[in-house]
């Protein structure tokens, strides 16, 4: 299945792009997609641990379910001041 994945503030820095496409086998889940992700987009590494991710809009815990043409949005913790 085919995946959209959108990265924002610093995923999308240290992903050099701001979207990217995903294939993924059939009942993965999304803790199978960020291991997939730490591979393609190696300069992602020390952040994966501390994104929220959002499945179609949604926060979602990394153990949720994916299904093929959704949106996978990688968010990073945002600092205030």
């Amino acid at each position: 299945m085919t995946l959209t994945v959108l990265f924002f503030a610093q995923a999308r820095d240290r992903a050099g792009c701001s979207q990217g496409a995903l294939e993924l086998p059939a009942g993965s889940r999304v803790s199978e997609a960020l291991d997939s992700l730490r591979v393609t987009y190696p300069g992602l590494e020390s952040l994966l641990p501390h994104l929220a991710v959002a499945l179609d809009g949604e926060l979602v815990s990394r153990e949720a379910p994916l299904r093929a043409g959704a949106e996978l949005a990688l968010l990073p913790p945002v600092s205030g001041g």
